[in-house]
């Protein structure tokens, strides 16, 4: 157990063929334990307390972490302690029972509808806009998760395309069912069309790099990046913006809260309550602008 990169390598090994996590997930919780190791120096996890936890949580909390950001480190090392007990005779958890100060709440930021639209309707000239405008449509249309896009094969388009539907699998291995607008469904024809010139012979892939094998999360981000600011839109729009685009949209004109639950995938729907606070933004500006005593008179 003193041997970290080895404790580490097994942990990260469990986490992506026993849970099945997907390697970005399996990332972030090998950042947050190495940072563990550098906080521990050279005291063994196994003669780590809970006043020792407390105290680098409060280190990364004054050099700027957030107290989301704490709470999920917090939980990586709960996660890796549960695992060394468990194979590696480790005394104790010295996590349990500790939580991560509170930040205040901030409420993802969301497209407007005119927006999101200006983003995905992109103007194709090459097989990688094709293929740009086939990832952003179908997260836009669907909400999905990155790491879910990214996993998406040729062979899970058969039936989507007819059936104007996608299956994921999402958070916890637990598979899901979500609608597929006209638009996505259109976009990935059309990507289907020109991937060969793209993809490496019997890549499974859906959509793929420009070495043809699966494109990684990070040049999805890049790619949004420099399409919203082609389209004129703002540089700081990320892959999850257009999911929280999704789940506004659809709440703000269905007002069904458990539907928008089941297409995201949320385990308990107090996750996906936050867009009911987005939705009375949305209605408090349009009251601001439309009543005639909605503003006091200075």
């Amino acid at each position: 157990m003193s041997d970290q990169p080895l404790t580490l390598a097994g942990y990260l090994g469990y986490l992506q063929h026993e849970r099945n996590y997907s390697a970005h997930t399996s990332d972030n919780y090998a950042r947050d334990i190495r940072r563990l190791f550098e906080l521990a120096g050279s005291t063994p996890l196994a003669e780590l307390k809970s006043h020792h936890i407390r105290r680098y949580i409060a280190q990364l909390h004054g050099s700027g972490l957030s107290g989301r950001s704490l709470a999920r480190v917090l939980s990586s090392w709960r996660g890796f302690y549960n695992y060394l007990m468990r194979d590696h005779a480790c005394p104790g958890n010295p996590c349990t029972g500790l939580r991560a100060p509170k930040s205040p709440k901030t409420l993802p930021h969301a497209l407007s509808p005119d927006e999101a639209v200006k983003l995905v309707e992109m103007k194709v000239e090459t097989p990688l806009d094709a293929r740009d405008k086939a990832m952003f449509e179908l997260l836009y249309s669907s909400g999905l998760r990155l790491a879910e896009l990214v996993s998406l094969d040729v062979a899970d388009m058969r039936d989507t395309l007819a059936a104007h539907e996608v299956r994921v699998t999402g958070k916890g291995s637990k598979t899901r069912v979500v609608p597929v607008g006209q638009p996505a469904i259109s976009a990935i024809r059309e990507w289907m069309l020109v991937r060969d010139q793209v993809a490496t012979p019997d890549e499974p892939a859906l959509f793929v790099g420009t070495r043809g094998a699966r494109i990684s999360p990070r040049t999805v981000e890049s790619q949004l990046q420099k399409w919203a600011i082609r389209q004129g839109l703002s540089s700081k729009v990320h892959p999850h913006m257009l999911r929280h685009s999704f789940a506004t949209h659809v709440l703000q004109s269905s007002g069904d809260l458990r539907a928008v639950q089941e297409m995201l995938g949320h385990a308990s729907i107090s996750t996906t309550q936050v867009y009911t606070h987005l939705d009375f933004q949305y209605l408090a500006k349009i009251y601001d602008g439309a009543h005639p005593r909605a503003r006091k008179k200075t």
